[in-house]
Order: C-alpha cells, then sequence, then structure tokens
C-alpha cells in the first residue's frame, strides 16, 4: 500500500516546519478547548497552514492528536539517577506531577489523558506514549536490580506505573490536590513493594 498514513510526514524542509507549526497549534488549541474543541479548522487557521494539507496528512482531530504524542514521545526524558532507586522513583513521581500541574505544559498534559477517555485513537495514542516512557525509565529498574535493592526479573513497567498510579487517580479521578509529599508517598510504597518482590514477572 502506498501513500502516507495520517500524522505523518517526511522530515527535513518545508514538511518539518509546516509539521512543527501544526504541532504547536494542536498543544494550543487542546490547551484552551480540550478535545471535544479540537477541529482541524482551527488548528488550520492557528498554524497558518491551508486546511488541504492539514485534512490530507493528519485527517482529523484523533490524527492530530497521535502525531502530537508521537513527537513527544520520540523527545528524551530527564530519568533520574540519584544512586538509589527510592531516590529515582521519587524523582520521576514528582516529575509526572510537574508535568500535570505547571501552569504552562499541565493544560495540554491533562487535555491528552482527557482525550484518551473519549477518543479510542486518542487513547492507543496515549498508550503508545507511556509504553515509550516505560521503556525510557527501565534504565532505573536495571540499576537498581544491579545493585541488589530488588529482585532480578523486576516489571520496569510495572513499578514505574505504581509509582505514578496514585497522583492520577487524585488528578483525574478524585480531582484531590497532589503535592509533592503525596507523589513521595507513591514513590516510596512502590519502592517498598518491588523490594518484596511485587513486581517480579
Amino acid at each position: 500500500m502506498t501513500g502516507t498514513a495520517p500524522g505523518t510526514v517526511r522530515p527535513g524542509g518545508r514538511s518539518a516546519r509546516v509539521r512543527d507549526a501544526v504541532r504547536e497549534a494542536t498543544l494550543a488549541e487542546l490547551s484552551e478547548h480540550g478535545y471535544r474543541g479540537l477541529t482541524v479548522d482551527n488548528v488550520a487557521a492557528r498554524s497558518g497552514v491551508h486546511k488541504t494539507t492539514v485534512y490530507r496528512r493528519w485527517g482529523n482531530a484523533d490524527g492530530l492528536i497521535a502525531d502530537a504524542l508521537d513527537r513527544a514521545a520520540a523527545e528524551p526524558w530527564p530519568v533520574p539517577d540519584t544512586g538509589t532507586l527510592a531516590g529515582d522513583l521519587r524523582v520521576l513521581a514528582r516529575l509526572v506531577l510537574t508535568g500535570f500541574t505547571d501552569p504552562r505544559q499541565g493544560p495540554v498534559a491533562r487535555a491528552f489523558v482527557l482525550a484518551a477517555m473519549q477518543s479510542d485513537a486518542a487513547a492507543r495514542a496515549l498508550r503508545a506514549f507511556y509504553a515509550r516512557r516505560y521503556e525510557q525509565a527501565a534504565v532505573i529498574v536495571r540499576r537498581a536490580a544491579g545493585r541488589g535493592e530488588i529482585p532480578a526479573g523486576t516489571d520496569a513497567a510495572e513499578l514505574v506505573r505504581a509509582a505514578v498510579a496514585p497522583l492520577f487517580h487524585r488528578l483525574f479521578i478524585t480531582g484531590e490536590p497532589a503535592g509533592g509529599a503525596d507523589a513521595d508517598r507513591a514513590a516510596d510504597a512502590a519502592c517498598a513493594a518491588a523490594r518484596i518482590g511485587a513486581f517480579v514477572i
């Protein structure tokens, strides 16, 4: 099959500039209007890219979201290296918390999660994004196992999920406030569980 899938463009030159402009417009529209308010027409107008081009390359709002998340997943994540699993998980949990509560980044990060609750395509894109993040964070678990802090065979993705899941629960389920102490508590609980082999596969 030939052709370009929605959200994919050839890198370099004008195509790269178009993709950057559309991505920035998508993030701005998501931040201001949420998933329900995200439209190809508005993104095209905001980006200065002709809407025919946006429709052809991204297809619809889901294609715009998928491409934005795909590009975000490819960006390096500042994985901590504090020398201990507990320290690494605390930094990681606080990093995730900041991503959702920062005045500039927070609205976009929250919009992605809320979009995933309303769209199967957005949910698939978000799962792929977090799968990449788990891959990047796996080094934390490998280092900890090498130091003898946790058993070999500990599932990195499950451990990282456990370290940040309470924050998602507060932010998106109950609407409770979430702060640094909550992030530390979640990380410490996940660390304690890992030490007794709770995440060994």
